[in-house]
């Protein structure tokens, strides 16, 4: 008897049809982002000036080069002149942001949140935007006198204005269905702006803050120059009037160094506030 001998043969599986590895496309994100970028801007218009001023391609009556721009901003400095305008300055910006802050953010809130609200107080902003906060300066010296008051006033106004904008925009701009599912939950009303309301407006209010600040710089420059006798922008004025061009620019330099530096704080903390999103500049 002949053993017949069975062999099992295990068919071997299709191959599919394309399994290439998927590639990523490159190209279309920013990149990563640079240490120290924002500085490269500044640092070229620096060394651009410095050329010019080498060259002789600029009058130095007019421009004085950037050594010169240094080495009075450091006789300002050791002989106290500079320290004190800064001191002033500072202060005079730091009580106006903190107004104009407080009062955005309320007034944001209350508008937001409630269509009574709402309908007292947008108007109202909106009418405020649209007169120039510069042309408000002779009507707060009849109201507020000529010190310190109401320049600290025109300030909290220039800063208000944008972060009442944005954070009402972004408050608006909160997708109902999480108001809805915020309901089904039965959140409180504490609850509800302590977990939807305020991570839904903190990127609107971001934006409103650093164009607060910058504003803050910006009516400070103005504000100093009418009837003061102190900071920075006076600094500026008594220079004008004798021609001293090397110190305007140090006046100059320094609102610069301190719009940059604080909008990069504003960066840097929401940057840390908002690591939950995912952006492009991120």
């Amino acid at each position: 008897m002949t053993a017949v001998t069975t062999t099992t043969v295990t068919a071997a599986p299709a191959a599919a049809p394309d399994e290439r590895p998927r590639t990523r496309r490159s190209g279309l994100s920013p990149g990563r982002r640079l240490p120290a970028a924002r500085l490269a801007g500044p640092l070229l218009v620096l060394a651009l000036w410095a050329a010019a001023s080498a060259a002789g391609r600029l009058d130095p009556a007019a421009v004085p080069a950037p050594w010169t721009v240094l080495r009075t901003g450091v006789h300002l400095w050791t002989d106290g002149t500079l320290a004190g305008d800064i001191a002033t300055s500072l202060r005079r910006a730091g009580y106006g942001f903190a107004i104009g802050l407080t009062a955005g953010v309320v007034l944001a809130l209350a508008s937001g949140l409630s269509r009574a609200g709402e309908a007292l107080i947008d108007g109202t902003v909106q009418l405020n935007r649209a007169i120039p906060t510069l042309g408000l300066i002779p009507l707060f010296i009849l109201w507020l006198g000529i010190g310190e008051t109401f320049k600290i006033a025109i300030i909290a106004i220039v800063v208000y204005i944008p972060i009442y904008l944005n954070t009402h925009a972004a408050l608006a701009g909160i997708d109902h269905r999480f108001v809805e599912l915020a309901e089904v939950q039965g959140l409180s009303r504490a609850r509800f702006v302590r977990e939807v309301v305020v991570p839904g407006a903190l990127p609107g209010f971001f934006v409103g803050l650093r164009l607060g600040v910058t504003g803050s710089w910006l009516g400070l420059v103005v504000l100093e120059q009418i009837n003061a006798t102190s900071g920075l922008g006076y600094l500026m004025f008594q220079a004008t009037n004798y021609g001293q061009s090397d110190v305007i620019l140090v006046g100059l330099v320094v609102y610069g160094i301190f719009g940059l530096v604080s909008d990069s704080v504003v960066r840097l903390v929401e940057r840390r506030v908002l690591s939950w999103r995912r952006t492009l500049s991120s």
